[in-house]
């Protein structure tokens, strides 16, 4: 089964995407920080990984750029979610990386049109 990891700091949104996914039949698990994100990537390698880019401390600029840099996760499509809808955090996340942008709330139509274009699923 697919593993994905979501990295969110608010909860509601974090909860809400792991269960679109189980629906989708990837089994994920959620991380409210990137801090608690780093201590399940230590012993797991997921399939797939959904980043919020603004949260506190840490942003999620920086924690893609960690995740393209690291050679155990640098192949991990990173799905990067957000509320932000200007184009330059588009831009941002597709040159740092990211696989895809959706923009929250999020679709499950979409949600699952980005696991396909990744190949996760």
């Amino acid at each position: 089964m697919t593993f994905a990891l979501v990295i969110d700091d608010n909860k509601q949104t974090a909860n809400a995407l792991v269960e679109m996914l189980k629906l989708l039949n990837v089994e994920a698990r959620a991380a409210l920080s990137p801090a608690a994100a780093m201590n399940i990537l230590i012993a797991d390698v997921p399939q797939v990984i959904f980043l919020d880019i603004n949260m506190p401390g840490v942003n999620g600029f920086e924690v893609l750029g960690y995740l393209k840099r690291e050679p155990r996760l640098a192949r991990v499509p990173v799905i990067v979610i957000t509320s932000d809808d200007q184009p330059e955090t588009a831009r941002r996340a597709l040159e740092g990386g990211a696989q895809a942008l959706l923009l929250k709330p999020i679709m499950t139509g979409l949600l699952e049109s980005a696991l396909r274009e990744a190949g996760v699923i």
